[in-house]
């Protein structure tokens, strides 16, 4: 029997149009597509016609529980010789538990493919009007997930990051600003949490640090969100270009 292929590819963030021409391409030619919860759906679009559309999205504390189905289920379809395209948010690489699912094809024989793609933590602040890096204000940036904020060492990120993006962040937002506080970060730092980046409900608060948690929860920002902290923020009062939803950005003296 022909063994199939798996297409491991990332969507980009919620803008269908940032997903990459192999991205795209590798929809267009998929048997199956095993997509998560936050892709654009406009994205299924691209799969030829009699594909089968998978919904794999995992909700809290189930995770575990649906990745191990999701393990079982990409084998499976490539060991019956279909081409699968196992579509995940963001870039694959970047929390996207890609690794996991690569070694498990790589055990079972199957040939795969990563596809990377553009990474919310990029992506959505640019969106809000704020590069990651900059000349003047950014020499380092770090990248870290909010799901775990106990296992981050935050005393080592306010000593020697310029840019801290927090994925996955809105549910501990109160507890990952304090940590960083804890550390010796200074209050006033520019801080700011995007909801929903790159789509038309995008919107952001920025706020200094002390205070970025009371504007969000005022604002009642809630996940998908991504947030950044930083001198980068501060460049926003100017950079910010893309049209955010009514009554949807927040500036709480972000740059005080």
């Amino acid at each position: 029997m022909t063994v199939g292929k798996v297409y491991l590819v990332g969507a980009g963030p919620g803008d269908e149009r940032l997903i990459t021409v192999y991205g795209r391409e590798c929809l267009e030619r998929a048997d199956v597509v095993i997509y998560d919860r936050l892709i654009n759906r406009k994205l299924l679009h691209y799969a030829k016609p009699g594909a089968e559309l998978l919904y794999c999205g995992k909700e809290p504390g189930k995770h575990d529980t649906v990745q191990e189905q999701i393990h079982d289920l990409l084998v499976d379809r490539a060991r019956q010789g279909q081409t699968v395209v196992r579509l995940k948010g963001g870039d694959p690489c970047v929390f996207g538990r890609v690794g996991e699912e690569a070694e498990v094809l790589a055990k079972a024989g199957i040939p795969f493919e990563i596809v990377p793609g553009v990474t919310s933590g990029i992506a959505v602040p640019a969106y809000a009007g704020i590069p990651v890096t900059h000349r003047d204000y950014a020499a380092s940036v770090a990248m870290v997930s909010g799901h775990r904020s106990e296992r981050i060492d935050w005393e080592a990120l306010a000593r020697g990051c310029d840019t801290i993006v927090v994925y996955m962040g809105a549910a501990n937002l109160p507890d990952i600003c304090g940590r960083l506080l804890a550390a010796g970060k200074p209050a006033n730092t520019p801080a700011a949490i995007i909801e929903w980046g790159t789509t038309e409900r995008q919107r952001t608060v920025a706020a200094p640090l002390s205070t970025l948690p009371d504007e969000a929860k005022k604002a009642g920002i809630s996940h998908p969100a991504i947030i950044i902290i930083g001198e980068v923020v501060r460049l926003r009062e100017t950079l910010q270009w893309f049209p955010e939803r009514q009554g949807g950005m927040v500036d709480a003296d972000a740059s005080s």
